[in-house]
């Protein structure tokens, strides 16, 4: 073999070995992006918000539709239709399975956690505390379908249902009591005039530090089961190999099922802790 030949050779491999580095190398970095060895690009893709029609930025807010925003259309839009179309027949006996089925559940909430907490007011805020059940418990249950997104698992959505939470509690305060009269409730009675410097703030903070956990529970809840189906899908793609793949599918049946319960738990914790919030406002003192 003569010498060119030699060189023809190592050229040509030099050039197949780095036409296959850059294959390789793009290979890594999609799955860095998309999987990754710990899955954390996969994750991520699937729970942060995805931008589906992109708006501009206004005042610093930016308005893009993301597909949290498109699902909370959805479950608004089914909420409207499912109790429309089911009770558009005005009677004393609803009809039909879905009627008596929503009928139960608000009998439910009403009887048993908005009307013990706020007693004979409580019809005043009825609406609005059925319409965060039904809201959260839909978004938390639409998140399960695949292909579908969890709302509730934007922090920007919790803390906006906290928001109208706090402003039903404040005008609740003041519709009872009157502006001076809420007010007064920051000042605890009888402790000294000097001392409302110090307990002035610390009530208004104990306000506001409620309603920043009712948004952080919410959502913390909702992430954190999806955090864990995701991380086990992972663990499949990790191993690949067929006797790891059982365990980690048997959990993410099991975890999907717990999943649903707690749909429904954390629609009636947060239903629960606003009406107290509420019934707190509305007494003479907190």
């Amino acid at each position: 073999m003569t010498q060119e030949v030699v060189e023809k050779i190592i050229d040509q491999g030099s050039h197949a070995a780095a036409e296959l580095g850059e294959r390789g190398a793009a290979a890594v970095q999609h799955a860095a992006e998309y999987g990754g060895e710990t899955g954390v690009g996969f994750m991520m893709h699937h729970i942060m918000a995805q931008p589906v029609i992109k708006l501009p930025t206004i005042l610093g807010i930016d308005l893009t539709i993301t597909n949290h925003t498109v699902m909370m259309w959805i479950v608004s839009l089914i909420l409207i239709l499912a109790f429309g179309l089911s009770f558009r027949r005005k009677g004393l006996v609803p009809k039909g399975r879905m009627a008596n089925a929503l009928e139960a559940l608000v009998l439910y909430i009403r009887d048993d956690v908005i009307m013990p907490n706020l007693g004979p007011k409580g019809k005043a805020y009825a609406p609005y505390l059925l319409t965060a059940f039904f809201f959260i418990l839909l978004c938390n249950l639409l998140g399960l379908v695949p292909f579908a997104a969890t709302a509730t698992g934007n922090i920007g959505v919790t803390a906006g249902l906290a928001i109208l939470t706090l402003l039903t509690v404040v005008l609740a305060g003041i519709r009872a009591h009157g502006v001076g009269g809420f007010l007064r409730q920051f000042m605890p009675h009888g402790i000294p005039w000097w001392l409302g410097f110090v307990m002035v703030p610390v009530e208004v903070m104990s306000l506001i530090t409620k309603h920043f956990a009712l948004t952080i529970r919410l959502f913390a809840n909702m992430i954190a089961g999806h955090l864990t189906i995701l991380s086990l899908m992972s663990i499949i793609f990790i191993f690949k190999s067929y006797f790891i793949a059982p365990f980690p599918l048997a959990i993410m049946v099991f975890s999907s099922i717990l999943e649903i319960l707690i749909a429904f738990i954390q629609a009636y914790v947060f239903t629960i802790l606003s009406s107290v919030f509420i019934a707190g406002s509305l007494s003479s003192e907190h």
